[in-house]
């Protein structure tokens, strides 16, 4: 007999008013679970703007500890509606230190666990590197009472170790709270590419571990405060793949969307015995993989 996991993914804008953000979060936890939604996960950032379009001291003050405010209440919804919930928060570890830190509840309300950022990125209207340290707990899944979570967080999405690693540990699902968008000087067919990129370097990671994948981005323009950009337009697209790379569910580019998905837990086990990758790795001949580069 299958074992279904029932999911919901939840793509919303955000605006600059964090009260209303975290509303209109309840509401749509609220239609997903009680449309039987087991897990549910959020997108990147969820509770502000996203404020890493520029460098300004004073948006440090968006951080806060783990536990707190943000983690009270989030963990009264996942107890209130008994749901697993993905989470993605800016954390205040100490003063001058933070992360941003997935932070995963159980359906009792209780902190499962939590995952750091492992890469950071710092490119035009994404400085990341200036607000967030480099995680520094691993790659470690998540246990949980729906299965082993590999939780890990946007600019993650593109390194294929970190999957591996969660695979390697045991990770039933990967799960990539996510905020990308296309900055408005690239062409059409530029943007198309990286969108084709994001979705089939994920895919990927689905393939090669056999394991299915849950990726949910934001939506909707936002301005950089600056002035210097025209702001960030994020692509939605959130999606949801099995362990052989196939699309089961993908949100809309421009618009807000709940989706609830049923995933297969059981498939996996027998998409790796079609194709055995995990055996026929050549761990031998890996040690060089942890060089910068092979000069």
């Amino acid at each position: 007999m299958s074992r279904i996991i029932r999911v919901g993914i939840i793509q919303q804008s955000c605006t600059a008013d964090m009260k209303y953000n975290l509303q209109k979060i309840y509401r749509n936890i609220a239609t997903v679970a009680q449309a039987g939604a087991q897990l549910v996960v959020l997108q990147e950032l969820h509770n502000s703007l996203y404020f890493c379009q520029t460098e300004d001291t004073r948006l440090f003050d968006l951080a806060e500890p783990i536990p707190g405010s943000s983690t009270n209440f989030y963990s009264d919804i996942a107890s209130t509606f008994g749901i697993v919930l993905v989470t993605s928060l800016f954390e205040r570890r100490a003063t001058g230190l933070y992360h941003n830190t997935a932070v995963v509840f159980d359906k009792d309300g209780s902190i499962a666990g939590k995952y750091r950022k492992m890469h950071i990125p710092d490119d035009p209207a994404y400085y990341e590197k200036f607000y967030f340290t480099p995680g520094d707990i691993g790659f470690e899944p998540i246990q949980t009472s729906i299965g082993k979570l590999g939780v890990q967080v946007c600019w993650d999405q593109w390194y294929p170790e970190g999957a591996r690693m969660m695979a390697l540990k045991g990770a039933e699902l990967l799960i990539y709270p996510t905020a990308i968008g296309w900055e408005s000087s690239d062409t059409k067919d530029e943007k198309l590419r990286q969108l084709d990129a994001w979705i089939t370097v994920q895919r990927g990671h689905a393939v090669a571990n056999g394991l299915p994948v849950i990726s949910v981005n934001r939506v909707g323009h936002e301005a950089d405060p600056s002035g210097q950009t025209n702001g960030i337009q994020f692509w939605g697209n959130s999606f949801v793949t099995g362990p052989q790379g196939e699309l089961i569910a993908q949100a809309d580019n421009y618009k807000e969307e709940n989706i609830i998905v049923d995933i297969d837990m059981d498939r996996s086990e027998n998409v790796r015995r079609w194709w055995p990758f995990l055996r026929d790795r050549r761990i031998d001949e890996f040690g060089e993989l942890t060089k910068r580069f092979r000069d």
